[in-house]
Order: structure tokens, then sequence, then C-alpha cells
């Protein structure tokens, strides 16, 4: 909005030829993020109390979360907030990066307020059935998808994509009934690993913070043709406008994490899960980085399988002995490690160290190939 209103008075008020730049606006994103965290964050919570929204545990779950309980949910309200905000105030809003990005938070963000709504004050245990959640990720999937595919854009790379370790290999896949379906399964994949891994008080939030910081790096440089011709990567000339929406991702996730770190005053819920795991997957998939995910969102990917994992032996001992055995106590991980006796901080941080050791080694692709 800044940059459609101010940039034009510029000839009168030369100080606002800023908002040309993408870093000035990145920065003002940000900022401008977790200040909406802080001063509409409280008086969310607050409502939330009041209106008794609070958190369910599972009875299996680990003892410890057994005095979580009743801490409210639905906190993803402060972050989709707090991401679109300062997306339609610094962010270009003519630009298809930035209007799918929109459309991917608020798509997957109702979803996830559905299912939270159905928990929490409907108290619906199993909440929105799994058919009807998995229906909303494909449907995005499915729109973004036909967006890469028709979009002038994209033209010339609209069903290509990159593989990291390997200079100037584009694996493009041809054909919209490949392509389209690869990027169904991409933003359903994101969004249930970031689901999953939150579990613990500021978890989540931490690693998407770290993660997005990744993705408006490779943003900013996919955007501009020198750096592009440099590392030998795609060149999407609107795709600079990313890092806009990546810092208010950040700043979004940041200023959760003030209100969700331990012991935590509100949870995200899938609300805030879902939301950000389709705006993860999203940014990759428009900026033709889809094969990064596993590296930039390493821990969520963990998390991710150790739960198919732990379904796949529990189904495969069962029938072969006739009962069902663990591979880990409990999935996801990190509930494994609470139950060996880990503080939940310490799990917190390792994770987080984990996601930045991640970050340097998704960064260092670029160069080792």
């Amino acid at each position: 909005m800044f940059y459609h209103l101010l940039l034009p008075l510029q000839e009168y008020f030369s100080a606002l030829n800023v908002f040309r730049y993408i870093s000035f606006r990145s920065a003002g994103a940000a900022i401008t993020a977790v200040l909406f965290s802080f001063i509409v964050g409280p008086w969310i919570i607050k409502k939330l109390q009041k209106m008794q929204i609070g958190e369910t545990i599972r009875t299996n779950g680990p003892e410890s979360h057994n005095a979580k309980a009743g801490t409210p949910t639905m906190g993803g309200l402060i972050i989709i907030g707090a991401i679109l905000v300062p997306t339609f105030l610094f962010g270009r809003l003519d630009n298809i990066y930035i209007q799918m990005m929109v459309v991917s938070v608020v798509w997957m963000g109702i979803v996830g307020f559905i299912d939270d709504y159905l928990k929490a004050v409907k108290k619906s245990k199993k909440g929105l059935i799994a058919r009807y959640k998995l229906l909303g990720q494909i449907s995005l999937g499915l729109v973004l998808g036909t967006v890469m595919v028709l979009h002038p854009e994209f033209g010339g790379v609209e069903t290509a994509t990159t593989l990291p370790f390997f200079k100037d290999l584009v694996f493009d896949m041809k054909s919209a009934w490949i392509y389209i379906p690869f990027v169904i399964f991409v933003i359903t994949a994101t969004s249930n690993s970031v689901n999953l891994s939150d579990g613990l008080d500021g978890l989540a939030s931490g690693l998407m913070a770290i993660a997005a910081l990744v993705f408006a790096g490779i943003a900013y440089i996919t955007g501009r043709a020198d750096f592009s011709q440099y590392l030998n990567i795609i060149y999407l000339p609107s795709a600079g406008e990313l890092t806009v929406f990546c810092a208010a991702l950040i700043g979004a996730s940041l200023g959760f994490l003030w209100f969700n770190a331990r012991p935590a005053e509100v949870f995200m819920g899938d609300t805030g899960s879902l939301a950000l795991g389709a705006a993860l997957g999203a940014v990759a998939v428009m900026l033709k980085k889809e094969f990064l995910l596993p590296f930039a969102g390493g821990v969520f990917i963990i998390e991710s399988i150790s739960v198919i994992i732990q379904v796949r032996y529990f189904k495969y001992t069962k029938k072969k002995h006739g009962e069902g055995r663990r591979l880990f106590r409990m999935a996801p991980i990190h509930h494994h490690y609470e139950l060996k006796g880990w503080d939940e901080n310490k799990i917190v941080i390792r994770f987080w160290i984990m996601g930045i050791l991640f970050a340097f080694l998704t960064l260092s692709t670029f160069k080792i190939r």
C-alpha cells in the first residue's frame, strides 16, 4: 500500500524514494509484524481467555502437558494478522507473488480456524474431519499449481524446478498433469509437517522464523538478475517481492514467540500451524526451490518422518507379532525426548540449533555444486 500511495509522491518528497527498495520495505514489514504482535497479541489472548477457548490436552500425551490444559489456543490469529498487515502495507499488491501468498495464508488459516473452533468451542475431540482438512490442502495446491502453469511470470519455467547440489540442473516436468500434483504434495506435506511440530512451547514459531529468514535471502537473490546469474539459479524478475512477505513472516513468528515461549501464554493452534506451513510451502513453490524444503525445513521434515515411521512400525509389528510395538516412546519425536526426561526448554533450544544448522546447509547448496 505504501509503495502505491507514497512512491508517486517522490518527486515532491525525495525521501519517499526509499519505498522503491525491497530491503527498506522488508525491514519495515518485519518491524511492523513484531509491533503488531506486541500490541494486538495481549488483546487477542484476553479475548480467548474470556471466551474460554482453551487447549484440550490429549489423554495419551506426556503427563507434563497436563498443566497446559486451558491455555488459550487459536493464537494463530495473531500470526495471521501480523503477516497480512505488514504485507499489505509494505508489499506491492499488484505482484502475483504477494497475491498468492496472501491467498495461501488466508486459505489454510480458515481451514485451521474451523478445526480449532470445532475442538475448542464445540468440544469436538476430532475437530475438522481429516478428509476435509486434506481437501483444503489439496485445493490450495491445485490453485497454486494452476497459477504457476498459466501465469506469464513463469513462462519458460512453469513446470520446472531446481535440484540442490547440481550446477545448472533445472528439472522440467514438462507436463502440468505432473507438476500440479507435485505442488499439491509440497503444500500438503509442508503444512502437515509444521502442524506436527507444534507440540512444545516456542518450537514451531522459532523454527519458522529460521526457515523464513533463509527463504527471504533466496527470494532476494532470485529476483536479482546479477545474483541469479552468478549463482546459476532460475531468475524470476518479480520474485524479490517475496522478501517482503518472508520478512513479515519472520516478524510474525518472533512476535508470537514472545507469548508462546515457555510457559506459553497462548498456543497457535491449527489456525497458525497450517497457515505457516502453507506459507512456507508456497514460498518454496513460487521460488522454484521445492527441493530445498527438506533442508530449510529439516526439523519439520524429521518430525513428520518420525510419525510416519512410528505408525508404519506399529502396524508392521502388530501384523507380525499380534501386538503393535513402538520404535519411539512417542511421536512426533520431540515427545520421545520429553519421555526420556529432557526438559522442554532443552528440546526446543536444541531443535532450534538443528534448524540453524539446516539453514546453513541450505545456503551452502548454492555453492556446493
